[in-house]
């Protein structure tokens, strides 16, 4: 099977890349930490009007209809620029999860909202009970009892939670369930398949996130001198990197089957996608290791910008399922009596 990405895949990805490289830097990450709300509306906007906030949604309500494949070039992108705000969780995981409901009222206008970006969806699930930004969402969706609500971030009680990365917002929620709310009674399915969305989402990101770790690290070694020649040109350095490069190279495969066992619903999707979480977050680790290491001393200093994409990476590493959790879930897959696994098995289409 020719699995390579078409040409107006690829196109579309290069200009989203051009537009975060010109919009999304490094000061304007560490200016928006030391706003209260850590966001920008001006750049949400400038999202918007890139059409970003309307890929997942159906074109019948003004989007793209776009699917997870497109989606998983585009959060390499998000990860690789380090994107502060809410796109992947509101536009992919919340608009994917919002389409799948009945066709309703709600579900229409909500579908429209996310498209011209005046809506942003915040999501909780029991493996990833914090919500993301759930104090400039328009609109929360979190389950109980096997049913699913639609729950405004006002009539809930938000308790802000720490976490390594400045530009990661969470939040505990605690409210009243009010079934005049409830949109679904097939939640489990629903969440569970946002869930999977979301972990995909992560892993998408880390694979961006080890790129940017790996080319910074690449670059300050280039540039440091020791003893007169650059660091980068000593061995132990050069196999650090090689180290990194590797690991990058192995789960990028992983990543890009996870999404496309999505995009086309396939049985065992929920194992690959926790296949496609655990390769990103340890080559997205390992980077991180290792571009310390390389940085000498100075890699733990605030003013490098590494440390902006290694907290990300550190705090994505947890997002949606921690690791013990997704290797429990991949175990379990492989051990199955029948798996199927092996090179024959990999696309079944």
């Amino acid at each position: 099977m020719d699995f390579t990405f078409k040409e107006d895949q690829t196109m579309l990805v290069d200009s989203v890349r051009k537009f975060l490289m010109n919009e999304v830097s490094p000061e304007l990450i560490r200016e928006l930490w030391t706003r209260p709300s850590g966001r920008s509306r001006e750049l949400w906007n400038l999202l918007a009007a890139q059409g970003l906030t309307g890929l997942s949604v159906p074109e019948a309500h003004g989007g793209m209809g776009l699917n997870d494949i497109d989606w998983v070039l585009i959060a390499q992108e998000c990860g690789y620029h380090a994107l502060p705000e809410p796109l992947l969780e509101s536009a992919w995981t919340g608009a994917g999860l919002i389409a799948a409901l009945p066709e309703s009222d709600f579900r229409n206008q909500w579908l429209a909202k996310i498209a011209d970006g005046s809506a942003r969806i915040a999501l909780a699930h029991p493996h990833s009970p914090l919500v993301a930004d759930a104090d400039q969402a328009s609109l929360m969706l979190l389950s109980r009892g096997g049913k699913l609500y639609a729950v405004p971030p006002q009539l809930a009680r938000l308790t802000a939670q720490p976490s390594v990365d400045p530009s990661r917002r969470l939040f505990t929620v605690n409210w009243e369930r009010d079934e005049r709310s409830c949109i679904s009674s097939d939640a489990d399915v629903l969440c569970a398949e946002a869930f999977n969305r979301g972990a995909l989402a992560s892993a998408a990101q880390l694979l961006g996130l080890t790129q940017r770790m790996l080319d910074l690290s690449i670059d300050y070694t280039a540039q440091r001198k020791q003893f007169g020649k650059p660091v980068g040109s000593y061995q132990a350095v050069k196999h650090h990197l090689a180290d990194v490069a590797i690991k990058l190279e192995f789960a990028r495969p992983v990543v890009y089957r996870a999404a496309h066992a999505m995009a086309h619903g396939a049985p065992f999707r929920a194992a690959h996608v926790s296949h496609a979480k655990i390769a990103a977050a340890e080559a997205a680790q390992l980077a991180a290791r290792h571009g310390i290491q390389v940085h000498g001393a100075m890699g733990y200093t605030w003013e490098l910008d590494l440390q902006i994409f290694m907290k990300m990476a550190w705090a994505l590493d947890a997002a949606w399922g921690d690791r013990s959790f997704h290797l429990a879930r991949t175990r379990a897959f492989v051990l199955e009596s029948g798996a199927a696994l092996g090179p024959g098995c990999t696309f079944e289409e």
